[in-house]
């Protein structure tokens, strides 16, 4: 079997009530595409009906497939399902969509040897946050600035659920990935920068989705202490 030009990576946990509508709205847009494609949605432990749902879709689309993992964190389900997709490009996508799928167009370029890793960014000049709490916001901000602080400089916007990667930065990063929680995008923009890879931000339009898995209190004070639990994991690596 030839391999894809894109995997959409989406991690889930207790999906049920929108990961039918997610599917559809991705699988109408890739069906448009003249490039080949699969998607893979990595289940972290569900304990709704999210498995059986995305099972009986999956009668009907050859395209996807399914990864059953024990509950970790969304980044264990995010480093198992891009290990185990096949993709030429791995696109990281929420299972929300709070950026709409049809603006995966600019993040990658179908058949290019391209060895940039492209985030969304909702930080940027043009980009658009819409319908955000301000306290969610503010907090946001406060969390980038402990990242450019303690990890990673350069960047706007770490936390942006949407990310390209090619399969040759995937086994160099992913493989070395230690946090299994709501950090792990800064492990793996950590390790991009010390390795050299480029790390191009684009804008886009993000909405806010009330139904957010994220716990305010509690997982910002996780994903800090995170950030020196990073510094400190990768203090003696080898490879770099």
């Amino acid at each position: 079997m030839l391999q894809p030009s894109l995997s959409v990576v989406i991690p889930v946990f207790n999906e049920e009530e929108r990961i039918i509508a997610t599917l559809q709205r991705i699988v109408a847009f890739l069906s448009s595409k003249h490039y080949s494609w699969e998607v893979v949605v990595c289940d972290d432990g569900s304990t709704d009906s999210t498995i059986s749902l995305v099972k009986g879709f999956i009668t009907k689309e050859t395209h996807i497939k399914i990864l059953e993992l024990t509950h970790a964190g969304k980044g264990w389900a995010i480093k198992n399902g891009v290990l185990f997709s096949a993709g030429i490009h791995r696109f990281i996508c929420d299972a929300d969509l709070s950026m709409a799928i049809d603006q995966l167009d600019r993040f990658f370029v179908p058949d290019s040897k391209c060895t940039e890793i492209v985030i969304g960014s909702r930080e940027l000049q043009l980009s658009k946050r819409i319908g955000e709490p301000f306290t969610r916001h503010v907090m946001g901000r406060i969390y980038n600035i402990l990242v450019r602080r303690l990890a990673i400089r350069d960047i706007t916007d770490t936390q942006c659920g949407f990310k390209c990667f090619t399969g040759e930065q995937v086994f160099e990063l992913f493989k070395k990935q230690r946090i299994n929680g709501f950090a792990f995008d800064v492990e793996i923009l950590f390790l991009a920068q010390r390795a050299g890879i480029r790390v191009r931000e684009i804008n886009i339009d993000w909405y806010y989705m009330p139904s957010s898995k994220v716990r305010p209190i509690l997982d910002s004070l996780l994903m800090t202490w995170d950030l020196f639990k990073i510094r400190w994991i990768h203090k003696f690596d080898s490879n770099f």
